[in-house]
């Protein structure tokens, strides 16, 4: 029998890999805290209606739908969105204005997995409701540029691409465009620098208008429209506009989206989306029926094509492999030398561990010499040395390769003091 395999487009975590997507999640929450959000979870099984609510019959092809045992049409989730609205709409009288939440959890897309792309994947979702001023656009961006600096991704490494779906509306009406058309029409600005031109010119002769009239009027639209003027000002007193640059192709193939829309990208590998999100004042009106009608914006970052860019960004590569280092290693490695103190070395484990200091040692009796490599694998910073000195022992630093005897009863103390010190390695002539 062949062994199970995991389920395509789904993914193991061994500790390493476990190590950087929780790295990635601590980094999210680091940052999202530091604007004021709260953290908030929704069910990762929803009513399939949910999403047929926002989306459409023709989203079921992109989900993983399936009925019960009673019955019920539920889908893993695709997006946190529609639970937010719907979260959101419900208790809304309980939350001050504007709500701040964000959320990190798995979704689920039923779609061919290639480069970037997995049918499981974790999402970052910062959302802000009950404020519909361009100061929550400002805010969710400036947000995103913090999240990739924090990632030690620099300025030179990503931008933001920026649009506003009225400019497009604007242009359609100049157009005499009808909004049946509309949608059909953002689909074509989402794919136009993808699409064959050809293929781009005949649909849009479909409805009424020529690639020469889009390509024009893109060429028409940057950081000086007004669409763009409180996003400018805001952003650049901040001292962060520079992080920007205005795409109108940038429409986001979401048909919720109302305004301001933003996606962020690497400039140097040619991968996927890292994130993106806009402004959708019609959703939270959409999911209760009319009952509540709450201005609303937010943005996603996923986590596969974020951790291809850490891997291949030069800044990003250093805090990445500092936080797996730091995941992977321990503060002190107990060498038990003399058998009999077996008994003192675990009672002081246990002193250590309630302690705080991260500690390991081996269940039985072992050699010295692979006690201390058993204490370099584990990258420890120390080892305690319990031998026939005891109720002495020796703490050696493993790293300034030197050492000092302390009495067992002063040892947590002492540890704790080292470890607050600077860790210094040896000197390399």
């Amino acid at each position: 029998m062949e062994p199970i395999q995991t389920v395509k487009g789904f993914r193991d975590f061994f500790p390493e890999e476990c190590a950087v997507r929780n790295y990635i999640f601590d980094t999210w929450r680091s940052v999202a805290r530091r604007y004021g959000f709260m953290e908030y979870e929704g069910p990762v099984l929803e009513n399939t209606d949910l999403f047929r609510k926002k989306s459409g019959d023709e989203i079921t092809s992109q989900l993983f739908c399936f009925t019960t045992q009673g019955k019920d049409d539920v889908s893993l989730r695709p997006e946190v969105t529609p639970s937010l609205a719907r979260m959101a709409t419900a208790r809304q009288r309980d939350f001050k204005k504007p709500i701040k939440w964000f959320q990190i959890g798995s979704c689920f897309r039923y779609e061919a997995p290639q480069a970037g792309r997995t049918r499981e994947f974790v999402q970052f979702n910062a959302d802000i409701l009950g404020d519909a001023s361009p100061a929550t656009d400002a805010e969710l961006i400036a947000m995103a540029i913090d999240v990739m600096r924090e990632f030690g991704v620099s300025s030179e490494d990503f931008e933001i691409r920026l649009s506003n779906r009225e400019i497009w509306n604007g242009f359609l009406a100049q157009f005499n465009i009808t909004a049946e058309h509309t949608a059909t029409f953002l689909q074509i600005i989402d794919k136009i620098e993808r699409a064959r031109s050809e293929e781009t010119e005949k649909k849009l002769n479909g409805i009424g208008l020529t690639l020469a009239d889009v390509r024009a009027f893109m060429a028409s639209a940057d950081e000086n429209h007004p669409a763009f003027a409180a996003l400018r000002e805001n952003l650049s007193a901040r001292g962060i506009w520079q992080h920007v640059r205005i795409d109108a192709t940038i429409v986001r193939g979401l048909a919720y989206y109302t305004g301001t829309v933003f996606e962020v990208f690497d400039r140097k590998h040619g991968l996927r989306a890292v994130a993106g999100g806009g402004r959708y004042d019609k959703l939270c009106s959409l999911m209760s029926d009319g009952k509540v009608d709450m201005p609303a914006a937010g943005f996603a970052m996923g986590d596969v094509v974020l951790k291809l860019l850490l891997e291949k960004t030069a800044g990003a590569q250093i805090k990445l492999t500092s936080a797996l280092l730091a995941a992977s290693s321990i503060d002190a490695y107990v060498v038990v030398v003399d058998e009999a103190q077996r008994p003192h070395a675990l009672a002081a484990v246990q002193a250590l561990r309630a302690a705080g200091v991260r500690i390991d040692y081996s269940f039985g009796a072992q050699k010295v010499g692979k006690q201390f490599q058993a204490a370099e694998d584990r990258k420890a910073r120390f080892a305690i040395v319990f031998g026939a000195e005891y109720p002495e022992v020796v703490i050696k630093n493993l790293l300034a390769r030197s050492q000092s005897a302390v009495p067992v009863a002063g040892l947590v103390e002492e540890v704790q003091k080292l470890l607050a010190e600077p860790a210094i390695g040896p000197l390399i002539a």
